[in-house]
């Protein structure tokens, strides 16, 4: 008994002294009947669980197996499974497996970082020195990071040249199969949808919203919701929020549908909504009015949340111009000629001779027009009359193209007249055409020019209906009734166009007052027209004041809210002072009060900026919020009005690859997680540019059978910029 004791109490020293283990010892001697016996009482703590050293447990998934109660491990690589419990099996049987492997990476330690070079950015020959190790969920991350981007399909996974390229690339990578990789892409748009929500609400103010349907191949009508808002950094953001299906075009589905993705979202301050001139946008628009009213987040009642898309306008000013455009004889002679040339690989070939052999700089290439789409006429007029030398010497070696057009449904081949009546036209149309581009950015502020573009039209069409030419005369007229439909008079108008023109400093109130006196001759209606303009102004700025103005601040000051302290004898002191200044004030001002000035007064009151082509509207902003806190918050709201439906019409070219003939199956909710996701993570900064699908077709023409890229083409549906 006594040499157990011994053995037992020099194990309890040797714990001790070695700090290993934290053990309480409780020692308790007993006599139990004719046995000697120590009964030891002890109480341990869990203890800590050693990290595996062996670094071949890199490769491995441990787990424990239920039917043969064991613990195994799972090679990375191969996926083969062995027994691998440390006390039973040790660490032999997971060095066979690696060894057995072929395709096992060259070292065994995987934890440690390798130092690469990778370019900083694309195109750009300097080198960025950064570290690298393997690490399985990154690849897979980065793997579907990749098929969203750029757009491809899922089975790409499973391709045998991506997964021979895999191989060698990274043979350790273990890669997805579709079916994964579909829950993968939808998890990432889950995560980036959160991350966005967060942002939304804590950096954004109000947002303006632009939406737009779409029918996709499946037949499926989708509706795209587009938010744009200026951050507190007066930065201009644009986001895809929904590119979710739709029950139907009418007013109230498409309304119930918007209301729905707000909720999601939980977006309730919504400032302007910008649709087209559809019947069915007026009903819905009506019908979100009144949920934001119940919301009571509606600016002054929602007077001004209808926005109609300018770009649309401009569309219907054009074709009711152009009504009737077969008529424009030369516009079907040199739209004849086009299409007889690009009918035939051959006849291309010699023609594309002929630019060089008449020395022609230029990279345009001939485009065919679609009759729906007045920009389509313009680029095929523009390319055709920058070709012009090439069609000349092409109609003397040609025969048949003589032949050919003089024959029905073509009008015969154009003429030096026609070509002179074609860049008469184009410099007509070019006005249009440029605006609509202005209009459609939505990488930079487009609300403060709007009302430039218009007076600048209307000076334009006005110019033209006194022509002596009476066809172009014409058309000014057709184009100048419709103009004044939407334009003609202040009612007609949004006023958010008059009010962002006010907020640009280098504009302000005195441009407005300028641009009226020469839009119109009526003094009473410019004078009454101005006036509606300052009043409008001011109400909006009330509006804000009081949803914005902070307690003490020089603008609640202002709105005459003082408080003193009662308690303090300093405070009392200090009333006595000013109410002694305030009496002097009213003694020399005889009895009269003073006017305090407020914001809009104050910004309205100092000098315009220059207008310099570099100036930067949101940083000037930025500058100057302290100095104007209320009104800088009114300006943050009316520059980021968007003012066309581009950014949502621009995403169903998106729609349109994500669902081609060959992904025709994809669910409606995977098509929202891909065409969100790929906006949220790309996160351009490459403006929506209207010829995209023509420069990429040029480039094509270099190298690529003609005939291939004419389908390419015909069935391209990138300049649907101007609103279907």
């Amino acid at each position: 008994m006594e040499s157990e004791v011994d053995h037992l109490m020099e194990t309890t020293d040797n714990v001790d002294e070695n700090k290993n283990n934290d053990v309480d010892f409780v020692e308790d001697l007993e006599n139990v009947g004719d046995k000697d016996e120590v009964k030891v009482k002890s109480k341990k703590r869990d203890r800590k669980e050693v990290n595996s050293r062996s670094p071949y447990w890199e490769h491995f998934e441990i787990f424990f197996c239920e039917s043969d109660k064991v613990q195994k491990a799972r090679c990375k690589y191969c996926r083969r499974e062995v027994k691998a419990d440390p006390k039973i099996h040790g660490t032999r049987s997971i060095q066979n497996q690696f060894a057995s492997y072929k395709k096992k990476p060259q070292e065994v330690a995987t934890n440690q970082a390798r130092i690469t070079l990778q370019p900083s950015k694309a195109g750009e020959k300097e080198a960025q020195i950064g570290t690298w190790k393997f690490d399985h969920n990154k690849l897979r991350e980065a793997l579907t990071y990749w098929l969203i981007v750029d757009e491809l399909p899922f089975k790409t996974v499973e391709n045998k040249g991506f997964r021979h390229f895999m191989s060698i690339a990274c043979p350790m990578f273990t890669i997805p199969s579709r079916r994964t990789t579909t829950k993968d892409a939808y998890n990432m748009y889950m995560n980036e949808k959160v991350q966005l929500m967060s942002f939304m609400q804590q950096h954004c103010q109000r947002i303006c919203i632009t939406t737009d349907t779409w029918t996709s191949i499946q037949r499926v009508n989708y509706m795209c919701l587009t938010a744009h808002f200026i951050d507190d950094e007066w930065t201009l953001q644009k986001r895809i929020l929904n590119f979710c299906l739709i029950s139907g075009n009418k007013g109230e589905d498409v309304g119930k549908a918007v209301e729905k993705c707000l909720l999601d979202w939980k977006l309730d301050k919504i400032f302007t909504i910008t649709v087209d001139n559809a019947s069915s946008n007026d009903v819905a628009i009506t019908y979100l009015q009144k949920k934001f009213d119940n919301w009571k987040t509606n600016v002054l009642g929602g007077k001004y949340l209808h926005m109609r898309c300018i770009a649309h306008i401009v569309k219907l000013i054009v074709q009711d111009g152009l009504k009737g455009k077969d008529k424009h004889v030369a516009i079907s002679r040199i739209r004849g000629a086009v299409r007889y040339v690009r009918n035939s690989p051959a006849r291309h070939k010699r023609f594309c001779e002929f630019v060089e052999i008449e020395k022609i700089d230029t990279k345009k290439l001939l485009s065919l027009d679609v009759l729906t789409r007045w920009n389509s006429t313009y680029l095929m007029l523009e390319s055709a009359v920058s070709l012009k030398r090439a069609f000349d010497s092409y109609a003397d070696t040609d025969l048949s193209y003589v032949n050919d057009l003089s024959k029905p449904p073509y009008d015969g081949i154009p003429l030096e007249f026609d070509w002179e009546r074609a860049s008469l036209l184009l410099k007509f149309l070019g006005h249009f055409y440029k605006l609509t581009l202005a209009i459609s950015g939505s990488l930079y502020v487009t609300s403060n020019t709007v009302f430039h573009e218009i007076s600048s039209v209307d000076m334009l069409l006005k110019h033209w209906l006194i022509s002596d030419d009476f066809e172009l005369s014409e058309m000014s007229r057709k184009m100048k009734d419709k103009f004044d439909k939407y334009w003609g008079s202040i009612e007609k108008m949004n006023m958010i166009f008059y009010y962002a023109v006010i907020l640009d400093p280098r504009h302000k109130l005195e441009f407005i007052e300028f641009s009226f006196d020469i839009m119109y001759n009526e003094i009473m209606k410019c004078a009454m027209m101005k006036e509606k303009v300052k009043n409008g102004m001011q109400e909006m700025f009330y509006d804000y004041k009081l949803r914005y103005g902070i307690p003490g601040s020089p603008t609640a000051s202002a709105l005459g809210s003082t408080s003193f302290s009662k308690d303090s004898q300093s405070d009392n002191f200090m009333t006595s002072r000013t109410y002694l200044k305030d009496e002097f004030r009213k003694y020399k001002l005889g009895g009269k009060k003073e006017h305090v000035k407020s914001e809009l007064e104050k910004y309205l009151g100092e000098d315009p900026e220059d207008c310099d082509e570099s100036f930067d509207i949101l940083q000037w902003w930025k500058v100057n919020s302290p100095r104007f806190p209320i009104l800088s918050r009114m300006a943050r709201d009316v520059l980021a009005v968007p003012v066309s439906t581009v950014a949502s019409e621009s995403t169903f070219s998106t729609g349109g690859r994500v669902l081609d003939a060959f992904r025709s199956s994809l669910s409606p909710r995977i098509v929202q997680s891909l065409v969100c996701a790929q906006d949220w993570l790309r996160m351009d900064s490459k403006p929506i540019c209207v010829e995209e699908d023509l420069t990429e077709i040029e480039t094509l023409e270099k190298g690529i059978c003609f005939s291939f890229y004419f389908d390419v083409f015909k069935h391209t549906d990138h300049v649907l910029l101007f609103n279907q």
